[in-house]
């Protein structure tokens, strides 16, 4: 007789274990299946997904190593402080990575055992559904089964869009997990894609040595980025010596002796070779949707492989619902994991909600990008009055004492009303500065209720507040 469960879970990424936690929180018998590509040396599924395994997690780690690195070898100086030898072992760097991603995995195990939730080894997909539920195969390295389920959620997360004439062997030519394993910096790395991941990996190599050239289709920097963030951050990234070219078009990539090949054609016309000792493709992630069989219940993807849902995350098939990187939106962990509360707690009777407006961005550079809400040429799209208000942290005497005093928070509101419509940060913990923001919008504050709030001092938090003030003009500290 087939296992029976109230929510299974197909996917055990961010959004998939948050959500069977919730799930089980709130008393249903829950299963999650998960069929990883970074299984455990013991063949059990390594949980967490990309984000744990080839992405946020790793990759932060490595953020954290190579800023660590350069402050030693070109900031100690400043501090009076003279040190000698200084290098970095790219070995040991990665084994305090793995050992970070370790930690992280067993927790989420530790948490199903916790919350009494079962885990199916195996990819899921649908086979159809009964009287009883709907019918999902678990197909593992033990072969299949079926099991029954009265709700189910799709949480299968995304995979490394590909170039077609680009042959990724995660050796020479890599993607994310390829970027992330290296056993030692690169001379030279060229980087095809200019986005997130692109500009957070080449950084953390350029700090470690690397001469880094980024190519970029687009002829715009960070386009989803406020345009005065886009400038400071293209202006501070060159001084860094990162070498970013817009506008490109790519053409062959070929493996030499040395290394990696790349040619392509500039804005104007003209055609140019990269040579580099390392590749990395990062243009984009496409969703995991194509070994669900969601055919078999009645469903399909659209034309880029997103399953259609409504604001719920309910798809067509009644019970059924898929959150994160397969439906509509921003492909960011903290998007899948609130959309993954969401579906528990709607399958509970509750009526939660999810103002995606109010969902901030991050880019982990040096300095830090981090936005919530609407940019300054959004709002001129839509012809709405607004006004705004900037502080930079060079006049802020905690940035200056941290000896990270570049950048600056930009704050948009609405002209009449004075709602925040947006918040903009370049600069130092910006990551953890923008919850403010977010915070704000979600309570729909205005620029003078953050104004009015005392923020503590020294902190870079006061540049927040000095934001808020300088919307109408009276910013205490310039």
């Amino acid at each position: 007789m087939s296992k029976q469960f109230d929510v299974l879970v197909i996917g055990a990424g961010p959004g998939g274990y948050i959500a069977a936690i919730r799930a089980a929180q709130l008393g249903f018998s829950v299963a999650c299946c998960e069929f990883s590509a970074y299984d455990d040396p013991g063949e059990e599924p390594r949980l967490g997904g990309t984000c744990l395994n080839a992405g946020c997690i790793p990759l932060k780690a490595l953020v954290a190593s190579s800023e660590a690195y350069e402050k030693a070898v070109r900031h100690l100086p400043d501090h009076g402080i003279t040190a000698d030898g200084i290098s970095i072992d790219v070995t040991k760097m990665q084994k305090r990575k793995e050992a970070i991603v370790t930690k992280m995995t067993a927790g989420v195990k530790f948490l199903f055992r916790k919350n009494k939730i079962t885990l199916l080894k195996g990819r899921g997909s649908f086979a159809g559904k009964n009287d009883a539920g709907y019918r999902i195969i678990i197909s593992g390295k033990d072969g299949e089964e079926e099991v029954l389920a009265q709700k189910v959620i799709v949480a299968t997360g995304s995979k490394a869009r590909h170039i077609p004439n680009i042959a990724v062997d995660n050796v020479a030519i890599c993607d994310n997990e390829g970027a992330l394993k290296f056993t030692e910096a690169p001379k030279k790395l060229g980087v095809i894609g200019a986005g997130v991941i692109g500009l957070e990996v080449g950084s953390v190599w350029r700090r470690l040595g690397a001469e880094v050239t980024i190519l970029e289709v687009m002829p715009s920097f960070l386009g989803a980025a406020d345009e005065s963030i886009s400038r400071e951050a293209s202006k501070l990234f060159l001084k860094q010596g990162l070498h970013i070219k817009l506008g490109v078009k790519i053409g062959q990539a070929k493996l030499t002796k040395d290394g990696v090949s790349i040619a392509y054609t500039d804005d104007q016309g003209s055609e140019h070779t990269l040579e580099c000792d390392k590749l990395i493709v990062s243009v984009g992630r496409i969703p995991n949707t194509d070994k669900l069989n969601l055919e078999a219940v009645g469903l399909q993807t659209d034309e880029r492989g997103y399953i259609p849902v409504n604001d719920h995350c309910a798809t067509t098939a009644p019970g059924v619902y898929a959150i994160g990187d397969v439906v509509r939106g921003p492909m960011l962990a903290h998007k899948a994991e609130d959309e993954g509360v969401m579906v528990a707690e709607l399958l509970a009777g509750q009526k939660p909600h999810i103002d995606y407006n109010s969902m901030p961005w991050v880019i982990y550079t040096t300095p830090e990008i981090a936005w919530v809400g609407k940019t300054e040429q959004q709002l001129r799209s839509e012809g709405r009055d607004y006004k705004t208000g900037q502080f930079p942290f060079a006049a802020n005497g905690r940035a200056l004492g941290l000896g990270d005093s570049e950048g600056f928070i930009k704050m948009v509101a609405d002209a009449e009303t004075d709602e925040i419509l947006g918040v903009h940060i370049i600069g130092a913990s910006a990551s953890d500065l923008i919850a403010e923001g977010a915070l704000a919008m979600e309570f729909r504050a205005s620029s003078e209720d953050v104004a009015r709030t005392c923020h503590p001092h020294p902190s870079l938090s006061e540049v927040m507040r000095e934001a808020a003030l300088a919307i109408d003009k009276r910013a205490l500290n310039m």
